[in-house]
Formats: structure tokens, C-alpha cells, sequence
């Protein structure tokens, strides 16, 4: 037997034949750098990492799991809750298979299951061509995308998930499923927000869009202009904004940076993030109110980048401490602004944490409304991001976020973006998915994963 596996070691020199990757046990070198997660409150220790290379080898790597009777769990990019790996069991690495293909001719991307954000962005931006893609270069495209796929573009082009043209799979049963409007549709629905625990999806293709100019605009404040500066973003969206505009309010530890004062750095700041589908000069005017706040901003920033240059401007590096949450709101009066600025007074401070207001509505709003989505339709999310390094913080962490949850609750319509949230439990994921959808991802579930293979993500139990 391996050490400290259950996997006999037959069944492991079969695995290592059949793949084209990279097979990974506890004792071999490199299996601890394999395993290491972006959330550092994470530190699980799988039996088997198959380090997929191809499809097949995705196939043979589940197969191999249900011969050894152990879940399976999914990595592809990072996941606060830590569900990429188990204890003792195997872990489908797509990591290599992070090839993507854009075709403006048709304008369309094929995406595989290991791409991140980063891989995805780069891959469009020769072509000027775009999907709503996340807030972080390191989120993995097919997470992200199966579990709605919010970020900086939504209000422009919609959600991610609302671009998906087609998916490739292998299911718990080691086979490959084409999913499509036309082919496995039920599939297909599930896919949209319904998250990953279907199959593992192998590589999918999504719609672009042209967007042949980005720009955005960041202004840093002193805490005490907080309810003020939120109002003022609040109205600017609410009159409402043109769809090109995006972007939020972000409570954060001020960056040491040229454009900081260096007495700032380190210390509590209020910072808006606009971002623009569009040149700098509709952008200046778009958010005119915004930028005449400047002569009380410690620093403004507007500048005209490539979008792929974007999403990595406010990453949190891997290996901290994290812990997230949200809450999507029917309104944001003044009321809620003033608990939304008061949660701040308490985040912990200098850290990698973050407090984030941002809006919804646009094409969001007005996307397909058949999906599995309840929180689509709200106009305003407030996103406490818990980041940290020491573990002596982990309580206060925890709380601070918590209490926001709690502080914002009675504007709250229940329903949650469950990319934004760890494992908060079972009543949770149903909010993500809605009660009017209880039923139908169960059954898809039961059809496709019947023995709940896996159950690593938030997860959704196979129908009786």
C-alpha cells in the first residue's frame, strides 16, 4: 500500500499508465507544492493528485477513483472554500489543461477546464474581443463560469454563464457528455449557475464580444469621507448608469504605491473602482459626479489599458488567510450605506481584507431569467473579503465578516452568488439556487452523478 493512502498500489501503477500527466502521492517530490490551495486556512492531504493532461485522462482519473470506491474531488482554479482537495482521496488537477483558443471570426472562445482568468483575458485581448470574466486573474474560467460568473463586465455584456454555448464533460461514470441548448439541455440548464458537481468539465466554448477600448477610474479617500462618497456612487448608479460603467466601492488597506501618500499607507482608506466598456473620454463623462469629488481624494487615477491588464490589479495573492461572504440587496437607502461604512470602522486593518459595495442591474438584470440565478435581478451586492495572514486573527476575521452579513440583512433579498461564499451550508447553496429550482438540479444531479461523486462544491444531492 502507498503510505498514508488507501490506494493499493496496483490500482496507483495502473493510473500512472493510463495517464498522459503526471501522477502525485504524498511521499513524491512536488505533491506538496501540488496540493498547496489559494485559501492558506486550507491544508488537506490527498491520496492520489492526477495531474490531467488530456479528456482521457480526466476519464481514466475518475474511473480510477470509483474502482477504489473514494469521491472525487475538482481543481481547476481557486476556491475559498478549499473544495478543490480532500483528505485521503483523489484530485483531478486540470491546472495543465489551461489552453484557450479565441475565433473572432465567429466570436467565440474555447476554454479549457484549467484556464484561469488570466489565460482566458490574454487569449482575447489580440483580437479586442471580451466575456465577463472575474475580479481576480486567478479564478479558474470553468468554476467561475458553471457558478454564474460575475465580474467587472456584467453590467455590459451579462453574466458569464449567460455566454456558455456549449460544454465538454466526463461524468461520474467515466463517460465523455457533449452539453448544449440542443444536446443534454437539462445539462445544460444546471450548468448556468448550478455550479460544478455535474461532471468535470473538460473545456466549454462562450460567446465573445467586441471591446476594442477599457478604461477605468480609481479614487483613494480618507475614511471619514466614506458615507459620503458611497452616496454619491450609489446615486451615480442609480439614475442610472450607462450599462458600460461597472466598478464598486471598496473598503481596503491602502497599497504602499506611488500614488499613495506614504503617511497613508498601511491605514484604512475608501477607494472607488470605475470600470468603462468604452474610451476614456465617455468614461470622464459618464461619472462626471465621481470625478468631482477629486479635490477631496487623496489620489485619482483615470487611465485608458488593455482589459486582460486589468483584473489583476486588486488580486489577492495565494497562501493568505481567507474567508468571504454576500449579501445581495433590494435597495441601498442611506440607511444601509451608514452600516455598510460602520462594518469598516471594524475590518481588520493593515491586511489584505477587503469591503466591497458594488452594483448589479444593466444586462444582468436583463439577462435569461430561466436559470438557476435568484440573486440576478438585485441591484446592489455587499461582499465582505476577509484576507489575512496571521491565524491569531482568524476570530475577529471571521466575525467582522459575519457581522456585515448581519448588519446589511434586513435589505437582503436571500438569495446569494455562491462563488462568493465558502461552506456556509446547505440552506446557503439552496439561496444560491432558489426555491423555485429545488427540485431540477436534483434530478439532473441524479442522472448524471447519481452516487454523488462529486460532492467536494457546494453541493447539490442526487434526487431519490
Amino acid at each position: 500500500m502507498t503510505p498514508r493512502t488507501l490506494v493499493p498500489d496496483s490500482a496507483l501503477a495502473g493510473l500512472r499508465e493510463d495517464l498522459a500527466g503526471e501522477v502525485l502521492v504524498p511521499d513524491d517530490p512536488g505533491c506538496d507544492g501540488a496540493r498547496t490551495v489559494f485559501n492558506g486556512m486550507i491544508d488537506r492531504r490527498p491520496a492520489v493528485i492526477a495531474r490531467c493532461a488530456t479528456p482521457e485522462d480526466v476519464a481514466n482519473a475518475v474511473l480510477f477513483a470509483r474502482e477504489t470506491g473514494l469521491p472525487v474531488a475538482v481543481r481547476g482554479g481557486h476556491a475559498v472554500a478549499g473544495t478543490a482537495l480532500d483528505d485521503g482521496g483523489p484530485v483531478v488537477d486540470l491546472r495543465r489543461m489551461h489552453a484557450v483558443v479565441a475565433d473572432p471570426e465567429n466570436m467565440t472562445v474555447r476554454v479549457g477546464g484549467g484556464a484561469t482568468m488570466s489565460h482566458l483575458d490574454r487569449a482575447c485581448q489580440p483580437f479586442h474581443v471580451a466575456v465577463t470574466g472575474g475580479r481576480a486573474s486567478t479564478t479558474g474560467v470553468g468554476g467561475f463560469t458553471l457558478g454564474g460568473g460575475s465580474g467587472w463586465l456584467e453590467r455590459r455584456f451579462g453574466l458569464a454563464c449567460d455566454h456558455l454555448l456549449s460544454a465538454e464533460l466526463v461524468t461520474a461514470g467515466g463517460r465523455h457528455v457533449h452539453t448544449d441548448a440542443e444536446e443534454n439541455p437539462e445539462l445544460f440548464w444546471a450548468l448556468h449557475g448550478g455550479g460544478g458537481n455535474f461532471g468535470v468539465v473538460t473545456s466549454m466554448t462562450l460567446r465573445v464580444h467586441a471591446l476594442p477600448e477599457f478604461c477605468f477610474a480609481l479614487l483613494l479617500f480618507t475614511p471619514d469621507a466614506g458615507p459620503d462618497v458611497v452616496r454619491a456612487y450609489r446615486d451615480l448608479m442609480d439614475a442610472p448608469a450607462p450599462d458600460a460603467v461597472g466598478g464598486g466601492v471598496l473598503c481596503l488597506t491602502a497599497p504602499p504605491a506611488e500614488f499613495v501618500p506614504p503617511e497613508l499607507a498601511g491605514t484604512r482608506m475608501c477607494a472607488v473602482v470605475v470600470t468603462y466598456a468604452g474610451p476614456e473620454a465617455e468614461l470622464r463623462e459618464a461619472v462626471a459626479p465621481l470625478l468631482a469629488l477629486g479635490p477631496a481624494a487623496t489620489a485619482v487615477a483615470v487611465a485608458e489599458i488593455p482589459y486582460a491588464g486589468f483584473p489583476c490589479v486588486l488580486d489577492d495573492p495565494p497562501g493568505q488567510r481567507n474567508y468571504w461572504s454576500a449579501e445581495y440587496l433590494d435597495a441601498f437607502p442611506d440607511e444601509a450605506v451608514e452600516v455598510f461604512c460602520a462594518r469598516a470602522e471594524d475590518m481588520p486593518v493593515p491586511t489584505g481584507t477587503q469591503h466591497v459595495v458594488f452594483p448589479m442591474g444593466g444586462r444582468v438584470a436583463r439577462g435569461p431569467s430561466e436559470y438557476p440565478l435568484p440573486w440576478r435581478t438585485a441591484p446592489w451586492a455587499v461582499h465582505p473579503f476577509g484576507v489575512w495572514e496571521d491565524p491569531a486573527d482568524d476570530e475577529r476575521a471571521i466575525r467582522w465578516v459575519r457581522d456585515v452579513r448581519a448588519g446589511v440583512r434586513p435589505w437582503a433579498v436571500g438569495a446569494v452568488y455562491l462563488n462568493f461564499i465558502g461552506a456556509e451550508g446547505a440552506d446557503r447553496v439552496a439561496a444560491g439556487l432558489g426555491a423555485e429550482n429545488a427540485r431540477r438540479p436534483a434530478e439532473v444531479k441524479a442522472a448524471y452523478d447519481p452516487g454523488n461523486v462529486f460532492r467536494f462544491n457546494h453541493d447539490t444531492a442526487p434526487a431519490a
